[in-house]
């Protein structure tokens, strides 16, 4: 049999065998006198940790020959193979700014990694999150198993990643600022920390307004902010000003004092 295996096996044969052994780095695969090697990451295009996640000794498993060593009689086999690779044709399946939707497969500091199908994961990075620049532990945010919407901001077939994005499913917070809150119209926020050079009022969504200390009173007496104002207090100020572009809320208390 091992004779006969050896005379007629070619690259890219598609035979049936069955699991004898089982490794952390793969499985021994019986064609029939011969064993074949079916490593790790030729079980499954997708996420796989350990081959007893999909296999089992004595199952019978169809695969796939793409590598032959006459002179060491080794033979590797994949059953992933037998599959188109899924980033054949990645640009056409999620190509930039379209929406797509995905289960959440690892946690890390940096980011999210998101599973949009067996085989093609994508990075929601940390700062892809929220529109909130102080979110920095995206634990908190979401968990392993959440499924979520998103959208596609780029990838790099080559590579294989693809980079995604969940804020902009949401409004853009300075965009909802400019219209609620023009100037000359009145905000209300608590008081969340001070500088020399005047204090910060939380408005939500992650956004402060600068009181700046020039316009926090009328008097010319440089009294120290801390002693007026504590934090946690909430106030009412004059919007002055709301630049998107640099992020800057500007605002008065002094003005609402004439």
């Amino acid at each position: 049999r091992k004779k006969e295996f050896w005379k007629n096996v070619k690259d890219g044969q598609v035979l049936y065998g069955f699991v004898r052994n089982i490794t952390d780095y793969g499985a021994f695969v019986d064609l029939g006198g011969v064993d074949g090697f079916l490593y790790l990451n030729e079980i499954t295009w997708g996420r796989i940790t350990h081959p007893k996640e999909y296999l089992r000794i004595g199952d019978e498993i169809k695969v796939k020959i793409f590598e032959i060593d006459h002179e060491k009689e080794r033979v590797s086999v994949s059953i992933k193979r037998l599959k188109v690779d899924p980033w054949e044709k990645i640009e056409e399946k999620y190509p930039k700014d379209s929406k797509v939707r995905g289960k959440v497969v690892g946690v890390v500091d940096y980011g999210v990694f998101v599973e949009l199908e067996q085989g093609v994961e994508g990075l929601l990075h940390v700062t892809e999150m929220s529109w909130d620049r102080k979110v920095r532990n995206p634990s908190k945010m979401v968990n392993k198993g959440d499924w979520l919407d998103l959208v596609v901001l780029d990838f790099d077939k080559e590579k294989r990643r693809i980079s995604l994005g969940k804020k902009q499913l949401m409004p853009e917070p300075w965009d909802e600022l400019e219209r609620q809150y023009p100037p000359g119209s009145i905000v209300k926020g608590r008081v969340k920390n001070f500088t020399d050079f005047g204090m910060f009022v939380g408005i939500g969504d992650g956004i402060d307004g600068l009181i700046h200390i020039s316009e926090i009173s009328w008097s010319r007496r440089k009294k120290a902010i801390a002693d007026t104002y504590k934090k946690g207090v909430s106030v009412e100020a004059l919007v002055l000003n709301v630049d998107k572009t640099q992020k800057k809320f500007s605002l008065s208390l002094k003005r609402l004092k004439q």
